[in-house]
Parts: C-alpha cells; structure tokens; sequence
C-alpha cells in the first residue's frame, strides 16, 4: 500500500475512543497519505507500505496535535494596568463596572485594521504551535460593532492562512455591553441577532457563535434569542457560563445542544448532568481561574459522576488569561482542579476536538483523520503534565507535513 510518509519506531498515544490509558501503543507505526492518517498502531499488525518517506522515531511519543478549543488570540491592545489593579485589590466585577475589562479592549481593537490585528495574534499563534498545537479556535467579542467584529473575524481567518494551522472562527458578539448601548442591552442583542450576525454569516466568516452569560454580561434569555439566531443559520453555539455566578448557563448550554459550555466554576448538579445527557462539553480554563484569582473550583467530581465530557483550553485574552501555553494549562488543570494525566491529555486532544465539533476529523490517531501529530522528547506522556515551564517538542506534524 503507497503512503506518503511513515513514522516507526514510536510510541503511540492514540486516544481513541473506548480504548483504555490513553490508548497506549508501545511499538508503533503512523502512516499517512494526501495529509490524512492511513494506519495508527501496532508495527505488528500494519499492512505492508511503500512509503515516499521513513521518519525513525527511536521510541519517541507520538499524540494527535493538540487542539486549543477556547482563546481571544485576536484582540488590540492589552490589560496589564488592570493587572496592577487586581493586585492592589480590585475584583474583576469592579473593574468591568469601571469601564476596564473587555471595554476597555473594545477600544483598542476598533481602532485596529486587519493587518494590525493579524500581526499582535501571530506571535501568541506562534507560542501555542511551539508546543505541538494544530487546531485553534479564535473568538471575535472585543469588536462589538459590526466592522470591528468583521476585521476580528477576517485577522482569525488570515491566521490560518499565513501558518500551518486549523483556526476555526467563533462569533463572540455577545461578550460585553458596549457603551453606546449603556443600559439597553436587549437593543444591542437586537443588533446582535438581526444584523451583525446575519451579516458575518452569510460573508462566510463564523464557524461558530458564542455568547457569555454573567451578570455583568448577558441573562439567560438574552443568551437563548442569540442561540435562536445562531440555530436560524445553521451554526453550532457555545456559551461562557458559570464563571462567577449560577445563572444556570450551563443547562441553558445543554437544552440549545450547545458544542461546549465554558468555566464552569458554578456549575450545580442538574447543569452536570444536562451537559452529560446533550453531549455538551466541559471545557474548563484553569489559566482564568488562576490568573483572576477564583477559589471556587469547577465540580470536576460531578462531571465525572454524570459522564460530562472535560476538555481544557488556554482562555487565551488579554484581561483575565494572558496564557499562550497549553502545557501549563495541563499541569495547571492537573494542580488546580485535579485532573488526571489522561484527563489533561484527552482534554486537549480528543475532548477538545469535540468541544469544537471536529471530532471526526481529528483529536485522535485513527484512520481517516487529518495526519496531525505531536512527537515528543519524553519517557512517559505524564512528564507532558507534570512539567512547567518546559517544552519536550521534537516535531509537530500538521496535515502530514
């Protein structure tokens, strides 16, 4: 059987559904063809190649390429003074509530072009694909005006054309309040539903649409007409729910079958198992929990006990989560919420994938999905959790390549 490239001699860390730690291969082979996986696993087992290149792995560990389901890459400007302030004291709450926050972005990214954004994103695009990163997701949100989300949502394409990445684009409209709309947030969901997004959709340029559900952002039912318009032209929704409050995000997520609902933190028993039962994804963000100091951790027990799916992402932004690396996040997964090995692996891989509704596609090393791997310079895939501030990367395949 032809192939274009073969890797042997490695370890496998497949992932692949319903196989047990991970889906361990001691010695294995990946062959691909045309950028998809032809064959992952056993050497034993594998048909007989012809492959146009040998890649000798010498017992390297090979895992799908990692996938960031959840970051703000494009944005203008960035929120260190807000830092400060948090150190000296002040609550995120506060902050917002004083005209910082996401506010404060909006300015600096309405005054951004395209090129201007594209070229402040590509050196965190850039940090993330050092460590093995081959799918990102990237939500517009500090435009909210329609030109401003248009040259969010074009930089967010732009990236995926100028580096060898998947970037899917998430509409974020519903972020924050604007202050042209101060005290008239149902009008701005009118503007969100009845113009923006029938505009950026039919330019072909959302994948996705979100919106974040707070008491300093949206209520439940501002969330749900904005899902109704994201149902009306046919794009999957996600929702930034449960970060500081119970607004009960997370089961709103679950009854629109929502991809994923994101933080979390607040999080009860009946939105765990909703997410369960719909299939929505946990996605958890250990960087903003940590970085905005939170005390209250997601209920990562009840999510276990009702079988809700866990991925972990970056929240990469410019407020709450300045964060371009997804090996922290695993070991902060892992020390802050309790995450185990598998968990921190399968949820930047094989959950993160579904988190984006790519699961068929990639997260795992199976036949037929795109050749995106990650080798590594490690004796366990543990050491991928456990260290900090150290990137074991050998090579990073994208469509393999």
């Amino acid at each position: 059987m032809r192939c274009d490239r073969l890797w042997r001699d490695a370890r496998l860390a497949t992932l692949a559904p319903g196989r047990e730690a991970m889906g361990v291969v001691e010695d294995g082979l990946v062959a691909s063809r045309d950028g998809r996986i032809l064959y992952a696993g056993p050497a034993q087992d594998a048909p007989t190649f012809r492959p146009g290149e040998v890649i000798r792995c010498e017992g390297r560990w090979i895992t799908p390429g990692l996938i960031d389901c959840h970051t703000h890459l494009v944005h203008g400007g960035n929120r260190a003074h807000e830092f400060e302030l948090r150190l000296a004291g002040a609550s995120y709450e506060e902050i917002a509530r004083a005209g910082g926050g996401i506010v404060s972005t909006m300015k600096a990214t309405r005054e951004a072009s395209v090129d201007s954004l594209v070229a402040s994103a590509l050196p965190r695009l850039d940090a993330l694909l050092a460590e093995g990163v081959t799918t990102v997701e990237v939500k517009s949100g500090y435009g909210l005006a329609l030109d401003a989300e248009r040259r969010s949502l074009q930089a967010a394409r732009a990236l995926g054309e100028q580096r060898p990445v998947a970037v899917k684009a998430t509409f974020l409209g519903a972020h924050a309040l604007p202050p042209e709309f101060s005290g008239d947030a149902d009008g701005y969901v009118d503007l969100v539903c009845d113009v923006m997004l029938p505009a950026l959709a039919g330019e072909g340029l959302v994948d996705a649409v979100d919106a974040f559900c707070e008491g300093i952002a949206f209520s439940p039912e501002q969330v749900a007409r904005v899902f109704e318009a994201a149902r009306a032209h046919g794009l999957p929704v996600k929702l930034h729910a449960d970060q500081l409050s119970n607004l009960h995000g997370a089961a709103l997520a679950a009854s629109c079958c929502a991809l994923s609902a994101d933080h979390l933190e607040y999080t009860d028993e009946e939105g765990a198992a909703a997410m369960a039962a719909s299939g929505t994804v946990a996605v958890l963000l250990p960087g903003a929990f940590y970085f905005i100091r939170e005390t209250r951790v997601p209920p990562v027990d009840l999510f276990r006990r009702h079988g809700t799916h866990l991925a972990l992402a970056t929240d990469n932004n410019p407020g709450t989560s300045p964060l371009t690396s997804l090996l922290l996040t695993m070991n902060m997964g892992a020390t802050l919420f309790r995450l185990t090995v598998e968990e921190c692996l399968a949820g930047v891989t094989r959950e993160a994938a579904r988190a984006l509704g790519l699961l068929h596609e990639a997260g795992t090393l199976e036949p037929g999905k795109w050749c995106d791997l990650a080798i590594w310079d490690i004796e366990r895939p543990a050491e991928l959790v456990y260290r900090m501030g150290f990137n074991p990367l050998h090579a990073r395949i994208w469509r393999g390549a």
